[in-house]
């Protein structure tokens, strides 16, 4: 089985965190750093398909969750804090679901249990209609993106995904191809059986779509110890938005 990569902060209790979709670990750098200073042992890892993992034609959410069971293993890591965003809060779920036994506390940040109509289309093929053969530098790309997306932060956050594969030709780290094939796997909801009893914290942007009030009985269906949290002045990157709340919300949820 082939290992995901991570890069690894401090030391203490570990907390495993794992990006959303198109990201990657270093998303989380800032924050991870800030985790470490308070006693955690941050592991920030790329899901298969992105950052630096493997890439891999197979991917739904319990082959996700079985690599980060993989992962803990090969680390020896004790039941350690999960905290997921959007696709890698999918994922943080589903893990939860099957190993229960493996989690500590569970930190879902802005995506329910529930399924989700493709959405990211608009992105994937404005990926898809780039030449990356014919582009030379990260300013080219941004110019030649910015043909088919105008939001100047989501440009920026899938250009940080953008390496030299070698001398003169550039490359995005995550596996396209796959990806736009898996629409639909993105945006899976759990099963109607899944469950995980253990300490479960739900953050939401204030200005985001993706939890909404009416969820909170399907969270609580699954998560039955779950509290919910909203960042405020956030939308569905609330991390990045304000992270100085959500880094307040979540570490008191993960040291109480």
């Amino acid at each position: 089985m082939q290992e995901l990569h991570s890069k690894i902060l401090g030391s203490g209790h570990p907390l495993l965190i794992l990006h959303g979709f198109l990201g990657m670990s270093d998303n989380w750098k800032t924050l991870g750093s800030q985790y470490a200073d308070n006693g955690f042992e941050v592991h920030l890892i790329d899901q298969r398909n992105h950052g630096k993992s493997f890439h891999s034609d197979e991917f739904n959410y319990q082959i996700l969750a079985n690599d980060l069971h993989g992962y803990i293993n090969a680390n020896h890591l004790v039941a350690p804090d999960i905290l997921g965003h959007s696709m890698g809060g999918k994922t943080a779920m589903q893990f939860a679901c099957s190993y229960p036994n493996q989690v500590n506390k569970l930190i879902v940040a802005d995506i329910a249990p529930k399924f989700y109509p493709p959405h990211h289309q608009y992105i994937v093929d404005a990926l898809t209609a780039l030449e990356i053969t014919s582009i030379n530098s990260r300013k080219q790309a941004d110019e030649a993106l910015s043909k088919h997306l105008s939001d100047f932060g989501i440009r920026q956050f899938l250009l940080k995904n953008l390496h030299w594969v070698e001398k003169g030709k550039l490359g995005f780290r995550f596996n396209l191809d796959i990806l736009k094939d898996r629409m639909e796997e993105i945006g899976e909801n759990l099963l109607s059986s899944d469950s995980f009893e253990g300490h479960t914290l739900f953050v939401r942007g204030d200005r985001s779509e993706y939890i909404s009030d009416q969820d909170i009985n399907t969270i609580k269906s699954h998560f039955p110890s779950a509290v919910l949290k909203t960042v405020e002045n956030a939308g569905h990157w609330l991390h990045a938005e304000n992270p100085k709340q959500f880094f307040e919300i979540t570490l008191d949820f993960l040291i109480s």
